[in-house]
């Protein structure tokens, strides 16, 4: 989603590493390696390097950050936290030392019955975050975990573990969020949230934001705290993205959602830097300095989110594109589309499209994810096929003129990989598709068309787009484009301008939207609403009203 900022012009240590390196070398895993380290003073020998820091010194609360887990499976589930007693400061207040982490994971909320305990290391390289994948659990199961270092424990977490593949699922229920500006506004919309009954939360991108957060926190306007200087600023080297997630993982509403419940994360742009395309950057700096920025952001992103171990990046690669079962009722194909993609034709932004956006040779997802995606719906056996990804798959002309204009960042600008994607469904038999979008700070719900240009033709899926936690500020229920849009799409079922989110029951005779929203997110405390509710029928793609 484009918004402006001035360049960033405090990269000294990417410059440098840049020369050090030098493109060639920087493209081979062994120089991203090395640069990366060269960039942010890694220590050469690895995590085992380090000195052992003995918890029971920790003499504040190191759970500041709280806790997380995501991306259950059949009989695991991975579990996240960060020691930072002082979370604003770049060390998070502890030495660059080993800190041993004792969890728990249990049936029952006073944990009078643990299924699972042990320690992990919180390794001061990984920035003191811990990722815990335990396995050897229940299927189908919800449990609750909690973390223990020297005197301190965590707050309680809660999770569950996924259904058996094979095994016959009457319902799920997801919540889709997206887009938390922290500048833009309370989490009011996690608060909410954390209350809900919802079984898992797939973020969809913008969990992060790079641009600067002054010292009121921009439009939360903070009256009882002043945020240091160092957030006042771009972020660009590995410290600035750590401790921007330091910043946005304080606040409550968004530490309750992820107590409350699992997430499964993928990024979009801003988690880098805004409108990147694979090694191309928004602004013009030499290839090798975006690619050292995006291995600073992909890694601080691997340490602050509830991620497996085939995630963790190498340099500035990261496979964040991964499948994921809830029993016969619904497969996950959780998507990422930015790493891989063509630079956005014809200069970005909106645009009349021409050929290029026509284009077979230009790719949303590169040729091995989509691959992997057409594959695994050839395989699959789900009732639902959900595809988690960022920006809008459905046509939305801006314009009621013929061309009009369309998003050259968005499926739009990318028609060619979008036509194989929809090819790919009808030849794998997928009835029930269903596309799950964030990005644009405003809720949609589109019937997917075999041809958009054409309102008869089949309707193969349907796509819902969630709004935005924050950004965009408070919004409204009709933005005043709302008649042009409408009118300009008539697959456009749904569209409301406030902020939110949306969850989407999946059952064995249809799936229902529910899309709820805040009437403001400047000042916290915020009511929620269901917007509009919307279902649609197994092997009858398409929304219908409630």
């Amino acid at each position: 989603m484009t918004m402006t900022t001035d360049s960033p012009q405090h990269a000294p240590e990417l410059r440098a590493a840049a020369r050090h390196i030098g493109r060639r070398r920087f493209l081979t895993l062994t120089g991203a390696a090395a640069a990366l380290a060269f960039a942010v003073n890694l220590p050469a020998a690895g995590v085992a390097s380090a000195a052992r820091l003995d918890a029971r010194k920790i003499t504040d609360n190191p759970f500041t950050l709280g806790v997380a887990s995501g991306d259950p499976l059949p009989g695991s589930v991975v579990l996240w936290t960060r020691l930072a007693p002082a979370p604003y400061q770049p060390d998070g207040g502890l030495p660059a030392e080993r800190v041993t982490v004792h969890w728990e994971l249990a049936h029952d909320e006073q944990f009078s019955r643990v299924a699972r305990r042990g320690t992990a290391t919180a390794h001061p390289e990984f920035h003191h975050t811990v990722h815990v994948e335990v396995d050897q659990l229940d299927a189908d199961r919800v449990y609750y975990y909690r973390f223990s270092a020297g005197t301190w424990i965590s707050e309680t977490g809660r999770t569950r573990t996924a259904p058996l593949a094979t095994s016959e699922v009457g319902s799920l229920t997801l919540a889709a969020v997206s887009c938390q500006a922290y500048t833009d506004g309370y989490y009011t919309p996690y608060r909410h949230l954390a209350q809900d009954d919802v079984d898992v939360v797939f973020h969809l991108g913008d969990y992060l934001y790079e641009y600067a957060v002054n010292s009121v926190g921009g439009y939360r306007n903070y009256t009882d705290r002043t945020l240091p200087s160092l957030f006042n600023r771009e972020t660009v080297t590995l410290e600035d993205y750590r401790l921007r997630y330091a910043l946005f993982k304080t606040d409550p509403d968004l530490r309750a959602a992820h107590a409350a419940h699992p997430f499964v994360v993928t990024w979009d742009d801003h988690e880098t830097e805004n409108n990147y395309a694979d090694d191309t950057p928004e602004n013009s700096v030499p290839p090798e300095e975006f690619l050292l920025r995006r291995a600073s952001a992909y890694r601080a992103y691997w340490e602050n989110q509830p991620l497996r171990s085939p995630q963790q990046p190498t340099g500035p690669d990261m496979q964040l594109y991964r499948r994921l079962h809830w029993g016969r009722l619904a497969q996950f194909d959780v998507l990422d589309t930015r790493q891989y993609r063509s630079n956005q034709a014809y200069g970005d932004g909106s645009q009349i499209p021409g050929p290029d956006v026509d284009d077979p040779a230009r790719t949303m997802t590169g040729g091995t994810q989509e691959r992997w995606l057409l594959d695994g719906w050839r395989s699959s056996n789900a009732l639902w096929n959900v595809v988690p990804q960022q920006v809008t798959f459905s046509q939305r002309n801006f314009d009621l003129t013929t061309p009009s204009r369309v998003s050259m960042d968005a499926w739009d600008g990318y028609r060619a990989s979008r036509r194989r994607v929809l090819d790919g469904a009808k030849d794998a038999g997928i009835e029930n598709l269903m596309v799950l979008t964030g990005d644009v700070h405003v809720g949609y719900g589109f019937d997917i068309k075999d041809d958009f240009d054409d309102p008869d033709s089949a309707t193969l899926g349907t796509e819902i787009v969630a709004t935005s936690i924050a950004s965009g500020r408070d919004g409204v229920d009709r933005p005043a484009n709302w008649d042009t849009y409408m009118r300009a799409n008539p697959h456009m079922r749904f569209y409301n301008g406030r902020r939110g989110y949306v969850t989407v029951a999946l059952g064995e005779e249809q799936a229902r939207a529910d899309f709820k929203t805040v009437p403001y997110v400047t000042s916290p405390g915020a009511p929620v609403t269901t917007a509009e509710s919307f279902v649609t029928q197994a092997g009858e793609p398409g929304l219908t009203p409630v």
